[in-house]
C-alpha cells in the first residue's frame, strides 16, 4: 500500500486492479474472474503482481496475459511454515512454471534473492532487491521499570513461532516480565485457538496480552511502553517488524529465521536458532536480567535504525523496475 501510494511521485502513474479474496488458494470461479481482470490490461502497460496470487497463477491464464509481468514475492509459497511434503512441492513448483512468465522478479531481501533463485530456479540476473521502507520513528520510552515488558508483533500463523515463544516464556516463570502480542487472529484461527490453549496450560495468562490487530497509533503506543522486542519467527523475507523496533531503539530478542538475522544488526539484539525454545528463553533471561546489556543493545539498535532505507527508497527502485519491463 505504501509503495502504491508512493509510484506516482517516482514517475510510475499507478490504478490498484483488485483480485479475488480467495488467494493463494482460489476457487475455479475466482481464476476465472482473475483471467478475465488480467487479460484485459492491454500490452502497453505493466503488471506489478503480488506472489500471494502470482505464485498460483496457472502458465494457461498468463500466456493470454498482453502486459509485461514483474512479479512481487515476499516469501516462496511453498516455503511457508507448517505446509506438508506435498504442498510444499506442488506449490513450489507451481511457482516456478508462474515466474518462468515475469520480466523481473522484486524481492524483499538478499536472503529471499536466494531463495527464489534456489528453490524457484529464477535467474539471478531478473531479481531486484527493494527492501521494505521503515518510518522514521520517536525512540521508545520503555515501562519505566519492573516487570520487564515485552513485546511481540505479527500474525497469528505457525510461521511465527508463536508456540515456541510460550515455551521459552514457560522457563521463565521466576523472573519478572509481562508480554504484550499484537497480531491478526483471523487468517488462521486453528492456529489462534491453539495458542489461546496452550497460555492456559502453561499458566502464562497473567502475563500476556493479546491485542490483535492495532491503528498504526495503537502500534506506536505499544512500540513506546515497550522495553525488549522479542520476535520467534521460524522464517522471516525481511522482517519489518524487526525494523521497526530498530527504528525505536528497542534491544531485541530474535530468531536467525530466514532473513530475520541479516536484518538486524548483531550488536542490536540476541540471536537464536529458528524453533529452539531452550535458546530462546536463555536470551530473553540475559535481556530481561542484564539492564547495562539492554541499554547496549538499545543504543545501537537505535543508530541502526537511523539508516534503515525509507519507503521513498523501495518505490523508487520498483519505479526502475517497472520502467524496465515497460521498455522491454
Amino acid at each position: 500500500r505504501r509503495v502504491l501510494a508512493l509510484l506516482p511521485a517516482a514517475g510510475v502513474p499507478t490504478q490498484l486492479l483488485r483480485l479475488p479474496g480467495s488467494f493463494p488458494a482460489p476457487t475455479a470461479a475466482h481464476l476465472a474472474e482473475t483471467a478475465a481482470a488480467l487479460a484485459a490490461v492491454p500490452g502497453n502497460h505493466v503488471l506489478l503482481i503480488d506472489g500471494l496470487a502470482m505464485g498460483v497463477l496457472p502458465p494457461a491464464l498468463l500466456e493470454h496475459v498482453r502486459a509485461p509481468i514483474v512479479a512481487l514475492v515476499h516469501h516462496p509459497l511453498g516455503l511457508e511454515t507448517g505446509l506438508s511434503q506435498t504442498d510444499c512441492a506442488r506449490l513450489i513448483g507451481q511457482e516456478t512454471d508462474a515466474l518462468k512468465h515475469a520480466h523481473s522478479c522484486v524481492v524483499t531481501s538478499p536472503m529471499t534473492a536466494r531463495l527464489v533463485t534456489e528453490h524457484l530456479h529464477y535467474p539471478a540476473q531478473k531479481i531486484i532487491v527493494a527492501e521494505p521502507g521503515t518510518d522514521p520513528a520517536l525512540r521508545a520510552r520503555g515501562s519505566g521499570g519492573y516487570p520487564a515488558a515485552l513485546f511481540a508483533a505479527g500474525s497469528i500463523i505457525p510461521r511465527k513461532g508463536y508456540d515456541v515463544l510460550m515455551a521459552a516464556l514457560a522457563r521463565l516463570k521466576d523472573i519478572d516480565w509481562n508480554i504484550t502480542i499484537a497480531g491478526n487472529r483471523e487468517r488462521d484461527p486453528q492456529t489462534a485457538a491453539a495458542l489461546d490453549q496452550q497460555i492456559a496450560a502453561l499458566g502464562l495468562g497473567p502475563r500476556i496480552t493479546l491485542l490483535g490487530d492495532l491503528t498504526e497509533t495503537e502500534l506506536n503506543a505499544a512500540y513506546d511502553r515497550a522495553d525488549i522486542f522479542v520476535m520467534a519467527s521460524h522464517y522471516e523475507g525481511y522482517g519489518m517488524v524487526l525494523a521497526e523496533a530498530l527504528a525505536r531503539g528497542l534491544p531485541i530478542v530474535t530468531t536467525r529465521g530466514g532473513a530475520a538475522a541479516e536484518t538486524v544488526p548483531d550488536a542490536a539484539g540476541l540471536k537464536t536458532p529458528a524453533g529452539d525454545a531452550p535458546a530462546l528463553a536463555a536470551a530473553l533471561r540475559r535481556m530481561i536480567t542484564n539492564p547495562k546489556l539492554r541499554t547496549a543493545c538499545a543504543d545501537e539498535a537505535w543508530q541502526a535504525g537511523q539508516s534503515l532505507p525509507r519507503w521513498e527508497d523501495a518505490a523508487r527502485i520498483i519505479a526502475d523496475a517497472l520502467r524496465a519491463a515497460h521498455k522491454a
